[in-house]
């Protein structure tokens, strides 16, 4: 059973950030920082040119004064505004092993937002059920990733539904500068891929779908009764039925492979993350896959 007293849930809180703290440092530092752009290019200073430089970078003010040619450079800004958009619907209440899915989104959400202030970026958060659950605008310090794990691991949500596509449209409403948007979701919602496109248009996202095993593939467990958290319809469903499991497992396929296309085609990046998962993995590739693509374009 989840902590509920103040000291359990600030204990329960204080372990999270440990383990993530010593992961980040251990693991990710570095990764993180060449993983983003900045949010743009700062004037850094004025240097002799030398060969190979791009003359278009030439000051052509300081080089008439000094009767030589001088050259402007100028260095990316790192601080990022990180934000977390997070799905609390009643499926993240579900859980077959190890933790809910909740339990899991808080584990990645401290990963990533002490990666965040090791970056002196400012973190925030988005929290939607079939509405807005609560909205905490991005801050610096460590008193504001401790605040967000604890919305996220024991805020009680009013509604019980999902609309990802409301979620999505309120962070394009409220997010004036460049973000990097982290989705964390089960991503089982219809109807939201034009309000993320308008999304990824302005900002980074990256969807992390976090799902059980028991959504991708049926145990073989004889008769189950299957309830739906957010409508509370039930279903009664023979899981030992070969073909029934085989029908599940291919409509879990193809949905899960249009989603990666749709995706790839708005340019969110995509983490599948499910309980047998490590996240400290997951991250850690997406974290190189990013800064190999960010030195191609260069």
């Amino acid at each position: 059973m989840p902590a509920r007293t103040p000291a359990e849930i600030l204990a329960r809180i204080e372990r999270i950030e440990i383990r993530a703290r010593g992961i980040v440092s251990e693991i990710f530092s570095g990764q993180y920082h060449s993983s983003f752009k900045g949010q743009g290019l700062e004037f850094a200073e004025v240097r002799e040119y030398q060969s190979g430089d791009n003359y278009r970078d030439i000051d052509w003010n300081v080089s008439a004064r000094l009767g030589m040619p001088y050259i402007k450079k100028y260095q990316e800004t790192r601080e990022l505004n990180v934000f977390f958009i997070v799905d609390v619907s009643a499926s993240q209440n579900f859980g077959t092993s190890r933790a809910l899915k909740k339990e899991r989104i808080a584990e990645i959400i401290a990963l990533l937002s002490f990666s965040a202030l090791s970056n002196n970026d400012k973190v925030g958060l988005i929290m939607f059920s079939d509405q807005l659950e609560k909205y905490l605008p991005a801050r610096k310090g460590r008193n504001k990733a401790l605040e967000i794990l604890r919305d996220v691991l024991y805020l009680e949500p009013r509604h019980t539904g999902t609309a990802l596509g409301e979620a999505f449209t309120f962070a394009s409403q409220i997010l004036k500068k460049h973000a990097v948007v982290f989705v964390l979701s089960d991503l089982m919602d219809t109807g939201y891929q034009k309000s993320l496109r308008l999304l990824a248009q302005k900002h980074d996202v990256i969807a992390i779908q976090v799902l059980d095993e028991a959504e991708l593939s049926l145990p073989d467990a004889g008769i189950l009764n299957i309830r739906d958290p957010e409508t509370g319809e039930t279903l009664y469903v023979n899981s030992s039925h070969g073909s029934i499991r085989k029908a599940f497992e291919a409509g879990v396929s193809k949905y899960q492979q249009a989603l990666a296309k749709e995706l790839k085609a708005m340019q969110v990046d995509h983490i599948l993350i499910r309980n047998r998962d490590s996240q400290v993995k997951a991250l850690r590739s997406f974290f190189e896959e990013r800064k190999k693509r960010r030195r191609a374009h260069r």
